[in-house]
């Protein structure tokens, strides 16, 4: 897997420093009470469900950042297909800090396992097709580098990451803009007078919608809102691979193989980390 550009250490080490001053604050003072400073432990962390691993890599970042001199052995690797009873890893060194990074390491993996885990299912129903599963900005607060780098260990393809590295004009951009002629327009004005080259997509609620999109140009894809298998198709004979096209809203497990097949490129799917359960793991003593 490529390193994506939101990956950087500086966004990974602010990341985890703002996570462990909500959970640790002042200080541990549960671990500092009962445990002597000296004293050095060990854990493994135990997977306690079925799916695809995610987060190890963060974890290794984490106790680190926590205690460098404590000593993490990777025995699995993110993407792994996990069971109830696999090891992910080792880690030993002072008590104290295995305890304090505890939560924060169980929490990120056992989300991004599942967030992973859900996205790897939903990629098996593509089989098949040229459709690709693209993620969205139905992210949690503060938790969006985690939760998109997990649907990439899970197979998937990160949709932009912010408001700022790509433009999708919606359907409250193309109402407020007076249309989509309108609204692509005075994009690619501001465009030019920002010097800023980034992607256009617009979304579209209708075939008409679909025609004017293709008329006005300059636009790199077509979201296709909320459209019924039987539509899509007709879009995409309508488009005819003149530019790629997305199918969004309200997709599911159980319909996201029919909206593939219509020759759909990419199929969005917010479920990926609005809705999806954690995968059960504990950091346990041994």
């Amino acid at each position: 897997m490529q390193t994506p550009s939101y990956l950087t250490p500086e966004a990974l080490s602010t990341f985890i420093r703002t996570a462990l001053a909500e959970d640790v604050g002042d200080g541990d003072h549960s671990a500092q009470a009962a445990i002597p400073a000296e004293a050095r432990n060990r854990a493994h962390l135990l997977v306690k469900d079925a799916g695809v691993l995610a987060g190890v890599e963060l974890a290794h970042l984490i106790f680190r950042e926590v205690d460098p001199e404590l000593q993490v052995e990777q025995l699995l690797a993110d993407g792994a297909r996990v069971q109830y009873g696999d090891i992910a890893f080792t880690v030993e060194g002072r008590s104290r800090s295995i305890l304090t990074a505890e939560r924060l390491v169980l929490n990120c993996m056992q989300r991004m396992s599942g967030i992973a885990t859900h996205t790897a299912h939903l990629t098996t129903l593509l089989s098949g097709t040229k459709a690709r599963l693209l993620d969205t900005r139905k992210t949690t607060p503060n938790f969006r580098l985690c939760e998109k780098w997990a649907v990439l260990i899970g197979g998937g393809v990160n949709h932009r990451y912010g408001l700022f590295d790509m433009i999708i004009l919606k359907d409250n951009h193309v109402d407020y803009a007076g249309g989509i002629r309108q609204a692509v327009k005075a994009t690619q004005a501001y465009l030019a007078s920002t010097g800023r080259q980034l992607p256009i997509e617009v979304e579209t609620r209708t075939l008409a919608e679909v025609q004017e999109a293709l008329e006005v140009g300059g636009i790199s894809r077509i979201m296709l809102d909320n459209m019924a298998p039987p539509m899509l198709r007709e879009a995409v004979a309508l488009v005819a691979g003149r530019l790629p096209l997305e199918a969004s809203g309200g997709i599911t497990e159980e319909t996201i193989a029919d909206v593939a097949a219509t020759g759909v490129d990419f199929i969005s799917v917010g479920a990926l980390t609005h809705s999806t359960k954690s995968l059960d793991m504990s950091l346990k003593a041994y």
